[in-house]
């Protein structure tokens, strides 16, 4: 079953960090940081419940190519994207 998935404004902000955060590391790797994490939302739309659920009804999935977990909730026929973070931030803190 493919769902759609809605991404909130606090994970659009922190993707838009990110990838100028990677601009300034070299110039079209923040183009590739957002193809990877359209590649883990690729992965959603189909596959979703297969991630179980890891914090207060939160689940996650981890890019491929860079260090960055997305943190999801399923709510009907939609999944929720609520945060993109670094692996190494203090996520469980962020989602409360």
């Amino acid at each position: 079953m493919k769902r759609r998935v809605t991404i909130r404004p606090r994970a659009e902000s922190d993707l838009q960090e990110a990838k100028l955060y990677y601009d300034l590391q070299r110039p079209g790797l923040g183009d590739d940081f957002l193809v990877s994490v359209g590649e883990s939302i690729g992965y959603l739309e189909e596959h979703a419940e297969r991630r179980s659920i890891y914090y207060r009804g939160f689940r996650r999935i981890i890019t491929r190519r860079f260090p960055y977990k997305m943190f999801y909730r399923i709510e009907n026929d939609r999944i929720v994207v609520f945060r993109i973070l670094h692996v190494k931030q203090d996520h469980l803190r962020k989602l409360d």
